[in-house]
């Protein structure tokens, strides 16, 4: 856990507020929403680098648990999503959106740095994260075009034109890359996957200062969506936790494998959704504002999150 990911948190607030004062420069404004593709674009081949698929055959070696992580990512968590924006989002329409593209893509990295915090299973954790990687890329356009439709109409050709631009290239690149350099492991492993792997959180970060300017005077007029994504965000992570509470005890599931279900059922992966938001409504800021709203109050979430899980170990100790 190096000193980005520790300070995660205050470097994306620190690019909320860098990129509102620079969309109060008209230079900036007009210029900045160019960068945001590229940004991000880089931060996806970074991110996807950092996965070797390879490792795919891992997942299944439990079964159970791969059954039921995927079963409550990819069929339950849609669902609640779908339905916590019903009932607090239906007058925000774009907000609703935003959640929905939020909450359907499971996490892929730092739920591992939370579930090791809260002494959970993290080999299982990792096995499982290339399974959530392709359903999130596959079922992603599936729910946009299912759950955003009934919202407002979405044109498919626009979600498949965003998938194919900020998914499957940087996931082709990526891929490509680690074919190409497979004779110069040392390299690949010792130099180029740590570097992305630490500077995800700059290129996140350059992408959000860029989208914060281009819509900068739009984006401080609406703050208050702070406010009102807040009581269905934080639902969100006390229903799935309790669902993980539930779960791992009637599938007789160990302690360590229980965090894992957990943080892998409550953590969301925000840079992958935000792509897809940005290329698919560009037109609509609301949606990407959403989705920076969400990691700023789930990481804390997962902090606290990780002491509640251990502290229930203590008292489980203890009783032994």
């Amino acid at each position: 856990m190096n000193i980005l990911e520790k300070f995660q948190t205050v470097i994306i607030l620190l690019a909320v507020g860098v990129g509102l004062l620079l969309g109060q420069f008209i230079f900036f404004e007009q210029n900045a929403q160019s960068f945001i593709i590229p940004f991000l674009l880089l931060m996806l081949y970074g991110l996807f680098l950092t996965i070797p698929l390879h490792h795919l055959k891992d997942a299944f070696k439990n079964i159970k648990f791969l059954s039921v992580s995927t079963i409550i990512n990819f069929v339950w968590t849609p669902l609640l999503a779908w339905g916590l924006g019903a009932i607090f989002l239906t007058d925000h329409p774009a907000l609703w959106i935003g959640f929905i593209m939020l909450m359907v893509t499971p996490c892929t990295d730092w739920y591992l740095m939370f579930t090791s915090i809260a002494k959970g299973n993290v080999s299982l954790s990792t096995s499982v994260l290339p399974i959530n990687l392709i359903l999130q890329v596959l079922l992603l356009p599936v729910y946009l075009f299912i759950f955003a439709g009934t919202i407002q109409s979405v044109p498919i050709s626009t979600i498949i034109e965003s998938i194919v631009l900020v998914l499957v290239i940087p996931f082709t690149l990526a891929h490509l890359t680690r074919y190409l350099l497979r004779n110069k492991i040392t390299f690949l492993n010792k130099k180029l996957v740590p570097f992305f792997s630490s500077a995800q959180i700059i290129f996140l970060s350059l992408a959000i200062t860029a989208m914060f300017a281009s819509q900068g005077n739009y984006l401080i007029n609406n703050l208050e969506v702070i406010y009102i994504l807040i009581i269905p965000i934080l639902l969100y992570f006390v229903i799935n936790f309790l669902v993980a509470r539930t779960v791992g005890k009637a599938m007789k599931f160990s302690y360590e494998d229980t965090v894992s279900l957990s943080l892998t059922i409550i953590a969301r992966n925000s840079p992958v959704s935000l792509a897809i938001a940005v290329t698919a409504f560009p037109d609509q800021p609301l949606i990407s504002l959403a989705l920076v709203v969400g990691p700023l109050i789930e990481l804390p979430v997962l902090a606290i999150v990780a002491q509640i899980l251990l502290s229930l170990r203590k008292k489980q100790l203890n009783k032994n």
